[in-house]
């Protein structure tokens, strides 16, 4: 009778159980977390049948990356095929749907319960659907699901006790969310209670501000949304009137929204011209950001630049030229800050997140793009939007450093010098991309790398330099006992400099990969996120091929790579050859022949300072101007 009216109680609870077709069905309330289940069967196991014998051997905080790792089985269902027993953590709130993070099955030594052994890994940073965990208290359950004869046998329970552990723990750090409208910052706390054996964890934001309106990366003023969108019209307007004057035959300026010195592919142009004294006027137009403030003035004497300069040359993403209409017989020459092809950009990345819309200016109205190679470039066609004889593979400027050895010399002396530090050690240089959308999203998960096993492994023979893309907002945290190993470089703006120091790259998605390759030194491609960056961003070629240094997928495989580097010398070779057409350094001689010889373009035609005459020597008026004397 008992049984009876216990069967006709769940069935008025959760409805009849169906026989004949497997349901995956799971219960979140009190009651049923701590019933066990079966799944195809009607009746209800005991608890000592369902009885969880578990122990948690590891648990490890990095940030917001928890590492776990433990034994957990039926005592009553011994069983050896890790298919047929499967486990996950299941974060419960009462607020909040539940979210379920499988685990890995791991060997155990205990020759009864053999697959009773797991590990897992979770990053409270992007655990719900790719955001920071939503605010609210969770405990945080072992699951386990068994195949018995009967079906599957399902129940869930604390996480149990964690070994070596005589108290209760505590612990607490901080989350970002980054977008190009809204920036989060959470707290998140985690409390172990050692008498019920529960781990929860609980989650609640701080903060929230608009990035387009402050601009905390530097000291730099920003202009408000509205104000922008004023000033780019005002841009435009001034541009138009400056039409009506001569192109500057001899004018060059060099537009830049982020850097404010002279570096890059800026710095190998601008010496070639002094080296050749040439007699090109130029000027340059500098700002560390997009959203730095620009005066009216400033505004103004830009768009005076981009109406009269016989050729502008940007080196990055630059919005305010877009819109515009390049004049017939001036050039805007875009000569890219990254080398090669790798991550996809520009019109690549359409329907992808922060990808562009089809109708978009943008890079369109280059009249020449600067590559390394012929073979990549359909990749920029693609990416910039723009016909194949627009695209010229000359060569990047700033690698002629690699072939240049009394400079690289040089560089070396005066590095060690400002870096003390790197004598006498082996020099690890860590230079990631970001992740984000853009400059107003980008960030870099710094959770993914544990800090301390990294230093505890390397830090007697080693030091860590740590170069961060200058669109990254957040920044690493870093206990004062490692400052003897970690140093962050990220304001030493030449990353070329810094490759010459360095022993080993440590990158991921960056093409920063391009220019170490020609030192034909160690590579290792740090990426426990690929699968999610693929997602998002994707690359013009397969990712496993491509890179030409080895693959980690966590700490522990960095640290081993680190300590036993290897170079697979032909694999090298074949990428140097591929996406670099010209190996002399020479490649801002060449870009500096094109501008003297004007692309091997007719100049004939046009408006210049000077008037045109006609085969009876008889002067040609520009209609409506006024004429010179």
């Amino acid at each position: 009778m008992l049984q009876r009216m216990k069967r006709l109680a769940r069935r008025l609870l959760y409805g009849r159980p169906r026989t004949n077709q497997p349901t995956t069905e799971t219960f979140a309330d009190e009651q049923s977390a701590e019933t066990p289940t079966y799944l195809n069967e009607p009746r209800q196991a005991t608890e000592a049948e369902s009885l969880i014998k578990r122990q948690v051997t590891r648990l490890e905080f990095n940030s917001s990356f928890l590492v776990i790792e433990g034994q957990a089985y039926f005592e009553s269902y011994p069983e050896k095929d890790a298919e047929r027993l499967i486990k996950s953590l299941i974060l419960v709130s009462d607020q909040q749907d539940e979210i379920e993070i499988p685990l890995v099955n791991q060997a155990s030594n205990d020759e009864k319960y053999p697959a009773a052994g797991y590990r897992g890994a979770l990053n409270f940073s992007i655990i719900s659907a790719g955001k920071p965990l939503t605010p609210g208290t969770y405990e945080i359950k072992l699951q386990l699901k068994q195949y018995l004869t009967k079906g599957w046998l399902i129940r869930r329970t604390s996480l149990g006790q964690i070994a070596n552990t005589s108290q209760d723990l505590n612990y607490t750090t901080k989350m970002m969310s980054y977008t190009a409208k809204r920036n989060k910052s959470y707290s998140l706390i985690f409390r172990y209670n050692l008498a019920a054996q529960a781990l929860k964890v609980t989650s609640y934001q701080l903060s929230e501000i608009d990035p387009s309106v402050n601009d905390f990366s530097n000291n730099n003023e920003v202009d408000t949304a509205a104000l922008r969108a004023i000033k780019r019209r005002a841009l435009k307007l001034w541009y138009r009137w400056y039409c009506l004057h001569p192109i500057r035959k001899k004018q060059i300026s060099f537009v830049s929204d982020s850097r404010v010195s002279v570096s890059g592919n800026f710095e190998f142009i601008y010496q070639e011209l002094k080296k050749r004294q040439t007699d090109f006027k130029i000027s340059f137009y500098l700002k560390p950001s997009i959203k730095a403030k620009k005066s009216w003035q400033e505004i103004r004497t830009l768009a005076k630049a981009l109406a009269t300069s016989r050729y502008i040359i940007l080196d990055d993403f630059y919005p305010l030229v877009y819109p515009l209409h390049i004049r017939e017989h001036a050039d805007l020459i875009q000569v890219w800050h990254a080398v090669g092809a790798f991550k996809t950009f520009g019109y690549s990345r359409l329907g992808m997140p922060g990808g562009p819309k089809l109708q978009s200016l943008n890079h369109r109205n280059y009249t020449k793009a600067l590559v390394s190679s012929h073979n990549i470039a359909d990749k920029y066609v693609e990416g910039f939007g723009v016909s194949a004889d627009k695209i010229a593979p000359l060569g990047i400027p700033r690698t002629d450093i690699f072939f240049d050895e009394p400079k690289k010399k040089a560089i070396r002396s005066r590095l060690e010098e400002e870096l003390p530090f790197i004598k006498g050690k082996k020099v690890i240089l860590f230079a990631p991309t970001f992740r984000g959308n853009g400059q107003q999203s980008a960030y870099y998960p710094f959770e993914m790398l544990n800090f301390k096993e990294i230093y505890e492994a390397l830090h007697e023979d080693y030091v860590f330099l740590l170069k961060i893309h200058p669109f990254v907002q957040n920044q690493p945290t870093l206990p004062y006992e490692y400052a003897d190993f970690y140093y962050d470089v990220s304001d030493y703006r030449e990353i070329n400099d810094l490759l010459l120091v360095a022993d080993q790259l440590i990158t991921d998605y960056s093409s920063v990969c391009f220019e170490y390759a020609l030192l034909k030194r160690p590579m290792i491609f740090f990426a426990p996120d690929l699968a999610d960056y693929m997602q998002s961003r994707s690359f013009y070629f397969d990712y496993f091929d491509f890179i030409p240094g080895t693959l980690a997928e966590n700490t522990g495989d960095l640290i081993a790579q680190l300590q036993n580097p290897t170079v697979n010398q032909t694999k090298l070779a074949g990428f140097v050859n591929f996406f670099f057409d010209n190996l002399d350094g020479q490649s801002s001689a060449r870009f500096v022949d094109a501008l003297e010889n004007h692309f091997g373009e007719d100049e004939t035609n046009g408006p210049t300072d000077t008037p045109a005459v006609g085969e009876d020597g008889k002067v040609i008026p520009n209609w409506g101007k006024r004429a010179r004397n």
